[in-house]
């Protein structure tokens, strides 16, 4: 039987509705052999999932990094997820500690705006809804439902709401730099969805070009962002480029309908994003 294998999955040490411990069993009742845990701009998740860890299932500690390319105006925002870096590196550590305080002052600035239209969010409320979690815009929009001001995240998320109304810019790690800090760091830099039109704004293949210069090892082409066009977009550019294909569910529990293992990784591929990195080995329970 093949491998199952979901390279992409958030608990609540970001923004998901899973603890750690959770998101690993539920990862083995799913019926995964692979799962990693991608929090945004934190590795606090790491350990509680390792401690919780199903026997028989595979652990990929990694993290998915809020970036920005600056070479259009204003700034282009993408993601970056990690793999199997040193949680200890420092100057990856600090970046990591500056973009996950830019996320709470946008948080308090994007309730500041809300309450000057007259929307009542609490902010108490919202951190004590990340549960100590790097708080991001899925917290807000969980006060917004709480609250019965909209019915839905995806409705949280549209140009009245989070998405342009109240939508408020934060300061990302520079793309090149974050492919930097994580080969420095041991680990294996995949660029997340590339290609979501349905997200806004994408990057262009030049872009990614230069990125597979600078050290990207992967394009995360299977993806429930991602039509079947752009899905066949990814993985033809990633073979132009020799990139390795990824496929994850970006799995954010309740906050998303997706599943755990809805898209998944092929297992020559993971095996040689393990053999590419240097920073942490995989966790293999019993």
């Amino acid at each position: 039987m093949i491998p199952r294998i979901d390279l992409h999955t958030h608990s609540t040490a970001s923004d998901g509705t899973l603890t750690a411990p959770q998101l690993v069993r539920a990862a083995a009742e799913a019926g995964l052999d692979v799962v990693a845990i991608t929090d945004h701009d934190t590795t606090a998740g790491w350990e509680p999932a390792v401690r919780a860890l199903p026997t028989g299932l595979r652990l990929v500690r990694g993290a998915e990094l809020s970036c920005c390319w600056s070479g259009v105006t204003p700034s282009l925002p993408l993601h970056l997820l990690a793999y199997l870096f040193d949680p200890e590196a420092p100057e990856l550590v600090a970046e990591l500690a500056r973009v996950r305080a830019a996320r709470l002052e946008r948080g308090e600035r994007i309730v500041a705006l809300l309450g000057a239209d007259g929307i009542d969010v609490s902010w108490p409320e919202i951190l004590a809804g990340a549960g100590g979690g790097t708080v991001g815009r899925p917290h807000i929009a969980q006060a917004l439902i709480r609250a019965g001001l909209v019915a839905d995240t995806s409705e949280a998320f549209g140009p009245d709401w989070l998405g342009e109304r109240y939508r408020v810019p934060k300061e990302d790690i520079d793309v090149f730099r974050a492919v930097e800090l994580i080969r420095a760091a041991g680990g294996v830099p995949v660029f997340a969805h590339p290609r979501a039109t349905r997200r806004g704004r994408i990057v262009p293949d030049e872009l990614i070009a230069e990125l597979a210069v600078a050290g990207l090892v992967g394009l995360e082409a299977d993806h429930e962002d991602h039509s079947p066009a752009e899905r066949a977009h990814v993985r033809g550019l990633a073979a132009d480029l020799g990139l390795l294909v990824t496929g994850s569910s970006d799995f954010h529990g309740t906050h998303k309908t997706v599943r755990l293992g809805a898209f998944t990784t092929a297992p020559e591929v993971y095996e040689q994003l393990v053999a590419a990195s240097s920073g942490v080995i995989e966790v293999v329970s019993g």
